[in-house]
């Protein structure tokens, strides 16, 4: 460690992933601690609330204290703690906040409360060093589906987002209705390469007026409509060409409206994030779409699409040099909007 070096311990814990990392100098990652809890929740079809919220608990501790250790660093050495503070599960952000807020308030360090959407934008500068802004990002979750100028560090212009479901809810939902079970993306994903996408035409939703805008909850009713009247006819239902032509759906509006975009907004590098961003299928089509239209693309490792605190401490290093500090009033917000402090 070299005189200067900024080291920002990181936590995370807005849905079902309580993870800690410590970040060097915003893009050097000195480690990324995760424990999942998707086969708790597989379960019940999803997450739970309130199981989330103690399992945080019982992890956190833990958590902190391997990143640390990986990161072979001590409390005292670390410049700052930055913690996701919204949106997210309103019991699941609590624990986070309280354990960053105590830890910030006994080790007399500096606290930064990060917006998860921003992290997951950040997300994309740990492994593309030469990447940074402006450039156009599309942010893809199970709770999310926004088009965003990233204009500069912490500086974000959302153009498009969904007026309904998000892309990720679509993929569960649809999931759930073909018998696939939880967690949706990573299974539709798998068995669609067994499909053929253009077995079934499913609608793609345009809204009069706001062309970056996204709506799926149209598609995920036609899925629904679909299968319900092959059982009522007594057909047979091919789950592969019903994952690959519902996946092929919601890829080709995602990708036609981001590439659009960029061409709007005169953007030369467009980016995306998200755990829907580690769907193959999107990867694909978008790195195609960027190819043919002369963009550099940019997108983040599998473990960066998902929830993690690696993309939370970059987003804090960032905040941290602009001078952007939170008090010990800091709460967590549900509901929190991009660009909002």
């Amino acid at each position: 460690m070299t005189q200067g070096d900024i080291n920002i311990l990181a936590i995370e814990t807005s849905c079902d992933e309580t993870a800690a990392a410590v970040v060097r100098n915003g893009r050097e990652i000195r480690s990324n601690i995760i424990s999942s809890q998707i086969e708790l929740h597989k379960l019940y079809g999803g997450v739970v609330p309130e199981i989330a919220s103690r399992k945080h608990i019982e992890k956190i501790n833990q958590v902190i204290e391997e990143a640390l250790k990986e990161a072979d660093i001590t409390l005292e050495e670390i410049d700052a703690i930055g913690v996701t503070y919204g949106p997210g599960l309103v019991g699941a952000l609590l624990v986070g906040v309280a354990q960053a807020k105590a830890m910030s308030f006994a080790a007399k360090k500096p606290l930064i409360g990060v917006h998860h959407i921003e992290g997951h934008v950040s997300a994309n500068y740990i492994e593309h060093k030469e990447l940074e802004p402006p450039f156009l990002c599309l942010i893809v979750s199970g709770g999310h589906t926004h088009l965003v100028l990233v204009k500069e560090y912490g500086e974000y212009q959302i153009i498009g987002r969904t007026r309904d479901d998000a892309a990720g809810e679509a993929f569960d939902k649809v999931a759930r209705a073909i018998g696939l079970g939880y967690p949706g993306g990573p299974k539709i994903d798998k068995l669609s390469k067994e499909g053929n996408s253009k077995a079934i035409e499913f609608p793609r939703a345009h809204i009069e007026g706001s062309p970056y805008d996204f709506s799926f909850s149209g598609l995920k009713s036609a899925v629904l409509n679909y299968i319900n009247s092959m059982e009522m006819k007594g057909g047979d239902i091919n789950r592969a060409d019903v994952a690959a032509s519902f996946q092929e759906a919601v890829v080709d509006v995602l990708v036609t409206r981001t590439i659009m975009a960029a061409k709007d907004f005169n953007m030369k590098k467009v980016a995306i994030a998200g755990g829907v961003a580690a769907n193959s299928s999107l990867r694909e089509a978008m790195a195609r779409a960027c190819s043919e239209n002369g963009f550099e693309y940019y997108y983040p490792s599998l473990v960066y699409c998902t929830d993690n605190a690696a993309m939370i401490g970059v987003a804090a290093y960032y905040e941290y040099i602009e001078g952007k500090r939170s008090g010990l009033d800091l709460n967590a917000v549900p509901n929190l909007k991009i660009g909002e402090r």
